[in-house]
């Protein structure tokens, strides 16, 4: 009762079928009873794959440039703290003669990345939360959006900052604060 599905059949082939001796069949059969229209064929997944094909190549170069991204936003991270690290240097030293332990250093020195980096993870979630719901309703199936995505991607990003900040903070706080206050 479809009529842009006439020129269209589909069938199954058993599991344990050859496929070229079962494909071969079927051309002498549609040949036998259709001569006029030569018979073309198509696996399903083939044409699914095909169909989907830019979503996938979107996916990797995605999952590509954003680990480029990730990495580069990384190094200039720890430049920053390198750079902080070495300006205060001195207060550093002074905190640990007066009894600073590693943990507070390290509280000292990571508290206001971590405070930006969770400031923006809770700006980009509504942000990328409208751009993939409008993306996503031009697709006839759709799923919906799970907000355990955005807290997952926000504990990733403080995470990659804690490690980050982590390396040279607790190596500011290990040096010895004799070396860092010699100077004055």
């Amino acid at each position: 009762n479809r009529p842009q599905y006439t020129n269209t059949v589909l069938y199954r082939l058993s599991s344990g079928a050859n496929i070229h001796e079962a494909i071969g069949k079927l051309t002498a059969i549609f040949n036998r009873y259709n001569p006029a229209y030569p018979y073309s064929w198509h696996f399903a997944d083939e044409s699914y794959a095909a169909k989907f094909s830019l979503e996938t190549l979107v996916g990797r170069l995605a999952a590509l440039f954003a680990a480029l991204a990730i990495f580069i936003s990384c190094l200039g991270l720890f430049g920053l703290v390198t750079y902080m690290a070495d300006r205060r240097r001195k207060e550093i030293g002074i905190r640990k003669v007066l009894g600073a332990s590693v943990p507070q250093v390290w509280a000292l020195l990571s508290k206001d990345f971590v405070w930006m980096t969770t400031i923006s993870a809770l700006v980009a979630a509504p942000v990328a939360y409208y751009f993939l719901r409008s993306w996503l309703q031009q697709y006839e199936y759709r799923i919906t959006i799970n907000p355990l995505v955005f807290v997952l991607a926000g504990g990733a990003a403080i995470s990659v900052t804690i490690l980050t900040v982590s390396f040279r903070s607790i190596s500011a706080a290990l040096a010895n604060p004799v070396k860092s206050i010699q100077t004055e």
